[in-house]
């Protein structure tokens, strides 16, 4: 399980560098949000090509395109975005919201992903103070922040994320940096094959498709990072927020009952909870148990 780190009160200057230091990951992190997806895009393109065209065909005239190249830039103009009009929040207000070269409004989901990262990280470095812990779970909560706006703009978690996330989870468990690497492992299959069950007995039921593998595959990577025990937790929250803020999105948006909605975000939610919490809430859980509250 979890190991509950003490606090860092003797050093609070630590969470404001680390908060500001998750503001440049989160301008870093809206660059991933946008272009993976189209990477991923073009990826497919490429290898439909090499399928259909066995002996070479066209050439592919794409331009090169990663999460380097090219630089950031409007993308309603292609005007290049200068450094100083890309520091995290401070550029938006100073700009107002809008691109300097044409004057077109720049959404709000960049400044709300900055900020996000930033206070995540300073909750981290509050939880967990200057350790390997808070780095680790700053890079978690990095890929879980970039893989829950994937799923809510492409309805997709791409498996550069989860993949290498679920193996690393196992490599620093196999340290016991959150969890013993038995708990560990048992954590990833466990996670798998239970979204795998639900999917399965939904599909068998109604005929259709639930959820799609990269809400297995996230799960499955959660319980590889923080042990089975943690499962339970991450399962309940995610469900009970999904179903009421789905609910809400239906009703509002006047949208029919089986239009999909993006489970990954709400994983992502509760493993966070999970990683910082869980220990404590499963506590709390079995003190209420035990005391007859079941």
């Amino acid at each position: 399980m979890l190991t509950d780190f003490a606090l860092f009160p003797e050093s609070p200057a630590l969470i404001w560098v680390w908060g500001l230091f998750g503001l440049i990951i989160g301008s870093f992190l809206n660059v991933v949000i946008h272009r993976l997806p189209l990477m991923m895009e073009q990826a497919w393109r490429r290898e439909c090509r090499e399928f259909l065209e066995p002996g070479g065909g066209h050439p592919s005239v794409e331009p090169e395109y990663d999460l380097w190249r090219p630089g950031s830039q409007c993308p309603h103009c292609r005007a290049p975005v200068r450094f100083w009009q890309n520091v995290p929040i401070l550029s938006y207000l100073w700009l107002r919201g809008r691109c300097a070269a044409c004057g077109a409004a720049i959404s709000w989901r960049y400044p709300l992903v900055e900020a996000l990262t930033g206070m995540l990280f300073a909750t981290l470095a509050w939880r967990f103070g200057a350790s390997w812990q808070a780095l680790a779970a700053s890079g978690l909560t990095a890929a879980l922040i970039a893989l829950a706006f994937i799923d809510i703009d492409h309805l997709v978690l791409p498996d550069d994320i989860t993949l290498p996330l679920l193996w690393l989870g196992l490599l620093l468990n196999a340290q016991s940096l959150f969890c013993n690497l038995e708990t560990a492992l048992y954590g990833a299959v466990a996670g798998y094959l239970l979204l795998w069950t639900v999917h399965r007995g939904f599909l068998l039921l109604t005929g259709r498709e639930g959820m799609g593998f990269g809400d297995f595959k996230l799960l499955a990577m959660l319980g590889a990072w923080m042990g089975w025990p943690m499962l339970p937790v991450i399962i309940l929250f995610s469900s009970i927020s999904g179903a009421v803020i789905g609910s809400i999105v239906l009703a509002v948006g006047g949208k029919e009952r089986n239009t999909p909605i993006p489970f990954g975000p709400f994983l992502a939610a509760g493993g966070w909870i999970a990683l910082l919490w869980g220990n404590t809430l499963n506590d709390a859980y079995w003190r209420w148990a035990t005391a007859g509250g079941g």
